[in-house]
């Protein structure tokens, strides 16, 4: 290759960080050597989005990458530069090259990266908060911070439930209450559910009526034959409704167990190639081993288009920010629909998205798992404890 590189086109990949990283391990043997018994290593690392992980890199190549532009294409013998630290970094991804047959799965990663029109900072948060392979359970096992007492004892006083700017409570202005009405009533309902009847399916009419409610498109404004807005019971950033649902379902009355799209323009379910093993396992993985999810009768992962609303807000600031904010809306809105008809609903963050997207044919670029939330009949026993302040569902 060496020959041929001076000719070759390259660039540097669309986003790039380079993070002072350290890293540090229990040694012992610095801790006989009169050591505080920690081996701390420091190094750079490159984080790509389009890689998925990050790449650790020497001074030279750190160097070299802050020389190179990522939206001009050069050749060697445009900067000076070593060809073993240019070849290195085209083999890692870092560079990419135009040239056919030459590492060309790093290039297609970061051609779509740079069509999706990401924010550099939201790529990145994006990219390396995703999970694979986490058990959440056995984390809090370890670090003993399970229950809340055990949270106090670990990591001490949380800051106070509300803040307090007036010294004294006589200087509040109060303000009227007004009587509780049915949707108060409801609210103080919405409790969110650890505990599920397996041995109860939900209605296929109960099943549709929450999914419509919280996802399905009520209303379709064609502006021109592909530009199409929809109106959902939940607000978008720019009205663009990015948010894609995957059902996992295991409990529903005439729907066979497994994997769904939802199809929100037209309220109907597209089947997904089944996965390997018993759909609890799936499940289980998916929620990187919340046990309290694992009988849920419906689990739904919100995988937001980044496309769709960066096709607008490009390389926006906030574009990240209402992409998940949107994930709020319709959990708190499946939450409603569900306590309403008097099952119990959840949503969690803690979920393994690498898992998710090799299972849904996600490419994180465009598409990602952002959380999964569910619902289902609630059971009669508490096993999984239920903040429940109010009594309004054990009472």
């Amino acid at each position: 290759m060496n020959s041929l590189l001076p000719h070759l086109h390259f660039r540097r990949c669309e986003v790039l960080l380079i993070e002072p990283n350290e890293s540090i391990e229990f040694d012992f043997a610095t801790l006989l050597t009169g050591g505080d018994g920690l081996r701390r290593t420091l190094k750079w690392l490159a984080l790509a989005p389009h890689l998925g992980q990050p790449v650790e890199v020497d001074a030279a190549q750190r160097e070299l990458l802050g020389r190179i532009s990522p939206s001009r294409w050069i050749q060697l013998q445009d900067l000076e530069a070593d060809i073993p630290v240019v070849e290195q970094l085209l083999s890692l991804g870092l560079l990419v090259t135009k040239e056919p047959g030459l590492h060309d799965a790093h290039r297609l990663r970061d051609e779509r990266m740079r069509s999706a029109y990401w924010h550099p900072l939201g790529a990145v948060l994006h990219a390396f908060t995703r999970w694979d392979e986490v058990d959440a359970v056995k984390n809090m096992k370890e670090s003993g911070t399970e229950t809340a007492l055990e949270m106090r004892q670990v990591l001490g006083a949380p800051p106070t439930e509300a803040r307090r700017i007036a010294a004294e409570d006589e200087a509040l202005i109060r303000l009227p209450e007004v009587p509780h009405n049915d949707f108060d009533e409801l609210m103080h309902r919405r409790v969110t559910c650890r505990n599920f009847d397996a041995a109860r399916p939900v209605p296929l009419a109960t099943f549709s009526k929450i999914i419509e409610r919280a996802l399905a498109a009520q209303s379709r404004v064609a502006v021109t034959d592909d530009m199409v807005f929809l109106k959902k019971n939940v607000p978008s950033g720019g009205g663009l409704h990015p948010m894609e649902a995957y059902l996992i379902v295991q409990n529903v009355e005439g729907l066979a167990p497994g994997l769904y799209h939802y199809r929100a323009d037209a309220h109907a379910l597209e089947s997904l190639p089944s996965p390997p093993g018993a759909l609890s396992d799936f499940v289980m993985e998916a929620v990187a081993q919340q046990h309290w999810f694992r009988d849920a009768h419906v689990l739904i992962v919100l995988a937001p288009r980044f496309d769709r609303t960066f096709w607008k807000y490009r390389q926006h600031a906030k574009g990240y920010r209402v992409v998940a904010l949107e994930a709020g809306h319709i959990s708190q809105t499946l939450y409603l629909s569900a306590t309403d008809l008097g099952l119990g609903a959840f949503i969690t963050g803690a979920i393994n998205e690498q898992h998710l997207e090799r299972a849904l044919g996600l490419d994180p670029t465009t598409q990602g798992a952002l959380a999964i939330c569910g619902f289902g009949w609630r059971d009669k026993v508490m096993v999984t404890a239920e903040l429940d302040p109010g009594s309004k569902i054990w009472a």
